[in-house]
């Protein structure tokens, strides 16, 4: 029978039966994905699968295929960079959660995880968590700034405060009728967040280092909440940083909705808008109209991306 993949604890899965009915999963013994993602976690939160339940038992189930995905979000395994981890699957959108303070999220981490969701046409959010922090006219202006980038080329990017009304029933109305995955930093309250939006679920929270200015981790597996019958949440562990993986450095900018746009106007159709002459992008990026900080990054991905896989 089908289930869907609710929980993932590295070698049991929750998942939901098509009658709502729960069940504890495992992997068969000799089940094998020929999927070419040579993941280390070969079952995702959001994967729909078949399930036979084991003899004698009404709360245990063996998992014996996997359904195509329709999409998938992939990095880096933290553990092992020759590897790959699928974060979540069969999503609508992806929500990044970020702040500037306490801690502060990096533009190159955005901008990767706005590539990989680019990469399996993902539609992403960038959502700016504890506005209320900022104080000084410095923390107010990169949020400005970060404002600009990202709704020039055609991102929503929201500046929020957890504990304001508006703001999550701002973010409740975003979410109907789709199967969102909250991912981002640890410490830039995804928990909270998602405690506000639905607390039934409790989820724990914890206050960012004041000697770090680090969160803590506390989600530590993936998992999905129904907020209805038509719409869902993924909660993910809060991430360090976000690998790059399944893109060549040659196919790189198409990724970048802005060099994208402007690679038809290179000299040279295989531009890689580095050091090649009469580049489109190269010309917008000295005439301000490509951001100086996501040019950098993508140099920084270009030279930190093999050449195959």
């Amino acid at each position: 029978m089908k289930a869907v993949v609710y929980k993932s604890t590295g070698s049991w899965y929750w998942v939901k039966l098509e009658n709502n009915h729960w069940v504890r999963a495992r992997i068969k013994g000799k089940f094998k994905i020929d999927d070419q993602i040579k993941s280390t976690n070969p079952i995702a939160v959001g994967d729909v699968v078949e399930v036979v339940m084991e003899q004698g038992s009404e709360e245990q189930a063996m998992i014996s295929n996997i359904y195509e995905r329709s999409n998938y979000i992939v990095r880096l395994s933290p553990h092992n960079i020759h590897q790959k981890h699928i974060v979540a699957s069969n999503i609508d959108q992806a929500f990044l959660i970020c702040s500037i303070k306490e801690p502060q999220t990096s533009l190159g981490f955005i901008d990767r995880f706005l590539l990989s969701a680019e990469l399996y046409h993902i539609p992403a959010f960038i959502i700016v968590n504890k506005i209320d922090l900022l104080t000084t006219p410095e923390e107010l202006a990169i949020w400005k700034r970060w404002e600009q980038i990202y709704t020039a080329i055609g991102y929503n990017i929201l500046a929020i405060h957890a504990f304001q009304e508006r703001d999550i029933d701002l973010l409740k109305s975003l979410l109907q009728g789709k199967k969102t995955l909250f991912s981002g930093h640890s410490g830039v309250g995804k928990s909270t967040l998602i405690n506000q939006i639905v607390p039934q679920y409790n989820l724990k929270t914890e206050v960012v280092s004041s000697y770090s200015g680090k969160g803590q981790h506390t989600t530590t597996f993936a998992e999905m909440f129904d907020l209805n019958e038509n719409s869902a949440l993924i909660d993910t562990p809060g991430l360090k940083e976000f690998g790059i993986v399944n893109v060549q450095q040659q196919e790189l900018a198409q990724y970048f909705p802005e060099m994208k746009q402007l690679a038809a106007q290179c000299k040279y159709h295989n531009c890689q808008h580095i050091n090649e002459p009469k580049c489109a992008v190269k010309q917008a990026l000295s005439e301000g109209l490509v951001a100086e900080e996501r040019y950098v990054n993508y140099i920084q991905i270009w030279e930190s991306i093999a050449t195959k896989w």
